[in-house]
């Protein structure tokens, strides 16, 4: 054994055997190392859009998120590849399904099979309904606190009258209100135009996920000076000729329309009407001056009598 190692060419094999054992032990070593950091890379994709497969020409289909987290694990370079080519998929199908609710996964594609992928959430619940189209009536409206004092609303109209509502049968079903609202500042006093953006709502008030065909219609608002109906009252003056009696005398029209301030106006309960009886000799219309308070404008200055009388031949004569 000592001869052995007294050779020299016998200590350089053993020394060369010694080192390609501890090349090979090392190398083994650190690609372990290498192998078992690499499973240990984590790497979260936020935000993820979900495709979603279904016949959308006649169902919708509501549940499934708009985007998810997913969360890769792996090798470095095969988590910078999916970060960097981003050719990867996050979708559920639903093409296999029934109208109705359904728990289904939400699978992923094109990612490196030598990845670990998990989504957040793994899977949803969804419901399958049938898409209708119904065409609603249109309610204009506006505050009416915008208008200007001793100013109304007189009219709102929307043109298109109608639109259609589109969405899935329950919702479309549970639509209680079609509005289009005006805007403005404060001080309305005149009519005008307005494009308005369409508002489909529950009997809650709540806003519904449909889509309105059209989504904004003109409306037409119609503002003027306040104005009340008033009864003619007729007032006499005069003295009537010798043998005529009154029977009747009837104002045409019975009512007035009187604009102005609204304090003015409310206090008004007849507008009186002067009729001269001196000239009156037979029955037919004459005419009467109205007597306009001051504060207020009256759509016509005088009106019409219809008066009634008998006329006393014996006495005229």
């Amino acid at each position: 054994m000592n001869k052995l190692f007294d050779s020299v060419w016998a200590l350089r094999i053993v020394a060369l055997v010694l080192a390609f054992a501890l090349f090979f032990y090392v190398k083994s070593s650190l690609d372990g190392g290498r192998e078992s950091n690499a499973t240990n890379d984590v790497e979260i994709l936020y935000n993820v859009p979900v495709e979603v497969y279904y016949d959308n020409e006649n169902l919708i289909v509501t549940g499934v998120p708009e985007t998810v987290n997913v969360t890769i694990s792996g090798a470095v370079q095969h988590i910078l590849q999916a970060q960097t080519s981003q050719d990867y998929v996050v979708f559920v199908d639903l093409n296999s399904l029934t109208l109705g609710e359904h728990h289904v996964p939400i699978k992923h594609e094109n990612f490196s099979d030598k990845l670990n992928v998990s989504i957040e959430p793994a899977s949803v619940q969804v419901v399958i309904e049938e898409k209708v189209s119904k065409e609603f009536k249109v309610e204009p409206e506006m505050n009416s606190r915008l208008i200007a004092e001793d100013y109304v609303l007189k009219d709102m109209t929307a043109n298109p009258e109608t639109v259609t509502v589109t969405g899935a049968k329950s919702v479309v079903d549970s639509v209680s209100y079609i509005k289009a609202t005006v805007t403005g500042e404060q001080g309305m006093s005149g009519s005008f135009e307005q494009d308005a953006n369409v508002k489909v709502l529950n009997m809650d008030l709540n806003r519904l996920d449909v889509t309105v065909e059209p989504a904004q219609v003109k409306v037409k608002v119609e503002i003027e000076q306040y104005s009340k109906e008033i009864p003619i009252t007729i007032q006499e003056s005069g003295t009537l000729p010798e043998g005529v009696t009154i029977n009747k005398l009837l104002p045409e029209p019975k009512h007035l329309k009187v604009t102005g301030e609204r304090v003015m106006i409310d206090e008004l309960t007849e507008l009186v009407v002067k009729f001269d009886v001196s000239d009156l000799s037979e029955s037919g219309s004459y005419e009467g001056k109205v007597i306009v308070p001051e504060g207020v404008a009256v759509e016509k200055g005088t009106v019409k009598i219809h008066a009634d009388v008998n006329v006393n031949i014996a006495n005229n004569n």
